[in-house]
């Protein structure tokens, strides 16, 4: 396992939908363990493979509570509904934070590092995770839907 580099914005990769994972092996499953690991070293809740500057539909979520990692390969939204608003961050634009709607609720499928398919319904701030990173595998960046900016004190107020 190994802890690999960020990409940040302005790279082209972070804009471009991703191509779909056809073959599941221990070199996916390396991934997976290596994407984990970075974004643990990078205290991130989440983490898409055009981040580390691989052009695959595979992203993992872990906020951190009972739901442990949550390891998505060609993720696809089934449902949404309801509408939270707060402030995202992302890795590939360090120290940026801005205030972004989305749906409180998704429902998704997706494929394990086994290859078998599952569906997982979210809501909350897990919701919002998900839906973070399968907007990276289709080339989304969070500041296309960001309503404002944060200043960095703004922010320190709402961590205390």
């Amino acid at each position: 396992m190994a802890v690999r580099k960020i990409v940040h914005y302005p790279a082209e990769i972070l804009e471009k939908k991703c191509k779909e994972v056809e073959v599941f092996n221990k070199k996916l499953a390396r991934l997976l363990d290596d994407m984990y690991d970075t974004m643990i070293e990078h205290d991130g809740v989440g983490l898409a493979a055009p981040q580390i500057g691989l052009d695959l539909r595979v992203a993992i979520v872990d906020i951190d509570d009972e739901s442990g990692t949550i390891e998505m390969i060609n993720p696809q939204i089934l449902k949404q509904s309801g509408e939270q608003t707060g402030p995202e961050g992302c890795l590939s634009f360090p120290g940026l934070y801005g205030e972004v709607t989305r749906p409180n609720y998704v429902m998704i499928e997706a494929f394990d590092r086994k290859g078998r398919k599952y569906r997982l319904e979210a809501e909350g701030f897990l919701a919002r995770a998900i839906q973070h990173e399968i907007d990276h595998l289709d080339g989304i960046l969070f500041t296309s839907k960001v309503t404002r900016y944060y200043e960095e004190d703004e922010l320190k107020g709402e961590e205390e």
